[in-house]
């Protein structure tokens, strides 16, 4: 019935074409495609089509263009990203001059896992040769009974890490004083890697996908400043606009088996047990470099629900809800924070658990389930409903082209490179 549902949805948009920027875009790609040379192969001419649309090209969204002073505080930082539901934002230098370039005016971008595992660091001892000296979070909190290691947290962490832990955080003068200047050496800043208007769709889609970005700048060089954002979110928002061009059904069509999704196994799925602290979550997906991932019953590996990256928010924003627990486990965040949301009347994919679909699934019906619900990845299930992957907007980008041989050239020796001290 859902299938049927989103079918009849894409026949219905597929007749107002162009109905939308970004359908008018798909145009463009329309156009190309129909005078590409009749031996290119679909990937050739896919690759061909979006390396002859500038960038530029991509609609304008006055939302996602967020910029981060240096000297905000973490607590506005954080405040900033929660309100404009973003999971980062470049961080403009306030002492960098008028006429600064680019690269001079930002410092990278700040992220709220950033921040989270940063403020994790603090509660480690300051030196191996004075392992009971306190730390600076447990200055702050005066309520740290010891540290917390960088790598692997076990059930017991929890406990440290209650919700009175970030209640008393998020009011402490160390919290609201600290700022985001202060603390771009001490964790891992994503890399500020910005694309000129010139540069090509098929340059941005690489980065999006092959290149793991989940958001990429576009500056213009007159003015050395930022003057769009492009997400992965905001390609597939596109892609879903174009349904019923030519183009995009010849690729649509297909179902995700036949175009080689999910590309990971069941037993190469990173997951976090619902026993585990849910910072653990957090730093696995710092490690891993992804943006979210399933919580599972301990002795079933049955899915209980999904934590992703923006959810680190309510560690920060709302510590009050973790007041009665003991502990903050994942299972006891996805609690809590449901039953937040719900008393607020917020809608969130947390709230409504895993978005699933099945490997006959096709690549229009999962791109417009992925847009309409606003999320950024749906597990693959069996007939039986047992995990058998997951699907993210990269996947879905990264099926759509290809890296020409040598085609970066030495592209990347012109980004800002990670503070020489980072840690995470």
């Amino acid at each position: 019935m859902a299938t049927q549902q989103l079918v009849r949805e894409a026949s219905d948009l597929a007749q107002d074409s162009p109905r939308s920027p970004e359908a008018r875009l798909g145009m463009k790609v329309e156009d190309l495609w129909d005078v590409m040379e009749p031996q290119l192969t679909p990937s050739e001419k896919f690759n061909a089509c979006f390396e002859s649309i500038p960038v530029s090209s991509f609609p304008y969204s006055e939302s996602q263009v967020i910029e981060i002073r240096s000297d905000t505080s973490l607590a506005d930082a954080v405040k900033i990203l929660a309100e404009n539901k973003i999971l980062s934002a470049p961080v403009v230098d306030v002492d960098a001059p008028e006429d600064a370039t680019w690269m001079d005016r930002y410092l990278g971008i700040v992220e709220f896992a950033g921040i989270v595992v940063w403020i994790l660091h603090q509660s480690e001892p300051p030196s191996p040769r004075s392992p009971n000296s306190p730390s600076a979070v447990q200055l702050a909190t005066n309520g740290m009974s010891r540290a917390i290691g960088p790598e692997v947290l076990s059930p017991d962490d929890a406990t440290v890490t209650s919700g009175s832990f970030f209640e008393v955080l998020t009011a402490s003068e160390f919290y609201k004083s600290t700022k985001v200047r202060d603390i771009s050496g001490s964790f891992r800043w994503a890399p500020f890697l910005a694309l000129q208007k010139s540069n090509s769709f098929l340059t941005m889609m690489l980065l999006l996908s092959k290149y793991k970005m989940k958001s990429i700048p576009i500056v213009d060089l007159g003015e050395g400043k930022i003057d769009n954002i492009v997400t992965q979110s905001a390609v597939i928002h596109m892609l879903a606009e174009c349904v019923g061009l030519q183009w995009f059904e010849s690729w649509g069509t297909k179902t995700l088996s036949e175009v080689g999704l999910p590309l990971t196994s069941p037993n190469q799925m990173i997951k976090v047990h619902e026993d585990e602290p849910v910072l653990q979550a957090f730093k696995l997906m710092r490690k891993k470099k992804i943006g979210g991932l399933p919580v599972v019953e301990k002795e079933t590996g049955k899915t209980v629900g999904n934590i992703s990256l923006i959810d680190v928010q309510f560690l920060l924003t709302a510590p009050e809800i973790y007041r009665e627990y003991r502990s903050i486990t994942a299972k006891n965040f996805l609690t809590a924070v449901r039953s937040y949301l719900k008393e607020h009347d917020e809608t969130s994919p947390i709230v409504n658990g895993m978005v699933t679909c099945t490997r006959r699934d096709t690549m229009k019906e999962l791109i417009l389930k992925l847009d309409s619900k606003r999320i950024h990845r749906v597990y693959v299930v069996d007939n039986a409903g047992n995990l058998e992957g997951v699907v993210t907007l990269r996947d879905i980008i990264s099926r759509l082209v290809n890296e020409p041989r040598g085609y970066f050239g030495d592209f990347f020796d012109g980004f800002l490179p990670l503070p020489s001290n980072s840690r995470v």
